[in-house]
């Protein structure tokens, strides 16, 4: 009985190591170089920034998935990730050979202020990106209307640029784009109409900074907004839109505009963290409601034509004479008393 036993066992070993030798080999987790054409695109990148001394480690008989900057996949070799940041030395245009880099789902370019001129036509081929980050630098010319061909893009950032132009309403188009920062440019012009209606998960989005007009999109109302900043622009008209109960905005930022609405009967949502709507031309009282929000840290209705008694209790200690001076005929403390 032992010695049957003693030979199954030894079959059945042997039958494991047969089909172990006969299976296709796995994926080396450790893989260092990466695919030649990735090589090759990446240093045509480095002669096009002039083999600058921040590429010091791209060397061909370096294994190129442990150059400074790069990300690879390790189970294909292919790059999928290049961030080049924080280097005033690093002089050029965006090189067109990052087209050569198909599988890259990560770009960033960031605190670069000798990175000038356009986004070139190569970004828009890069079809597997998810996230575009081109911010700090001086590349100027406008936000390019082929970024709505990267329908993978889930995150935008184009911050602290010199851009310059309308927002292209291509933009709108990307399905799953959640993230997008165009503040501190020159952009000029009304929101599209159709931006962001297609994103369905929390949205952030950054305009601040720019030379924008016209009244927010009213498509605006149905986007779920977590974080909204519209500062520092010429829009006008009735914002009151963007608030509202059950939205899971959190942060709203429509300081130094011309919106022209009545506060009153405008609910806030319960998640709300900061609420900072001065300097515009909002109307109205402030609603009861702010002394009830748990969660609020800063509020200012600062110069505006706003009326009425300035709500007491909760959370509304904890905001000065600043978050509330310059409007029609607010009062109560921390303002002068009202009149009887």
């Amino acid at each position: 009985m032992r010695m049957r036993s003693r030979a199954l066992l030894v079959l059945l070993l042997c039958s494991l190591l047969a089909g172990a030798a006969n299976a296709e080999p796995s994926p080396d987790p450790t893989y260092k170089d990466c695919h030649p054409g990735d090589k090759a695109a990446l240093l045509a990148v480095k002669a096009a920034l002039g083999n600058a001394y921040h590429f010091a480690s791209w060397t061909p008989d370096n294994p190129c998935c442990d150059w400074y900057d790069v990300t690879c996949d390790h189970f294909t070799g292919r790059v999928v990730g290049l961030a080049v940041f924080q280097d005033a030395n690093l002089t050029g245009t965006i090189p067109t050979a990052l087209a050569g880099l198909p599988h890259l789902q990560d770009l960033t370019l960031r605190h670069l202020p000798a990175l000038s001129g356009p986004i070139p036509p190569a970004i828009g081929k890069l079809s597997n990106l998810s996230s575009l980050r081109i911010s700090w630098t001086a590349v100027s010319g406008p936000v390019p209307s082929f970024l709505g061909a990267l329908k993978k893009l889930t995150f935008l950032e184009l911050s602290f640029n010199s851009l310059t132009g309308a927002i292209p309403a291509s933009l709108g188009t990307i399905p799953n784009l959640s993230g997008i920062n165009l503040s501190r440019n020159r952009l000029t012009g009304a929101i599209p109409s159709m931006f962001l209606s297609k994103s369905a998960d929390e949205v952030y989005l950054w305009l601040s900074h720019n030379n924008l007009t016209g009244p927010v999109p009213a498509g605006f109302a149905a986007v779920n907004f977590a974080h909204l900043d519209l500062s520092r622009n010429d829009l006008t008209g009735d914002a009151s839109g963007l608030f509202g109960r059950g939205k899971e905005l959190q942060y709203i930022d429509l300081s130094r505009n011309a919106f022209d609405f009545d506060l009153s009967g405008v609910v806030l949502p319960e998640q709300l963290y900061f609420v900072d709507v001065s300097h515009n031309a909002i109307h109205g009282s402030i609603p009861a409601q702010v002394a009830n929000l748990s969660n609020l840290q800063f509020f200012n209705v600062s110069y505006n034509r706003l009326c009425g008694p300035i709500p007491t209790g909760g959370n509304t200690a904890r905001f000065d004479l600043y978050n509330f001076q310059h409007n029609k005929c607010l009062c109560g403390a921390p303002l002068p008393a009202c009149k009887k």
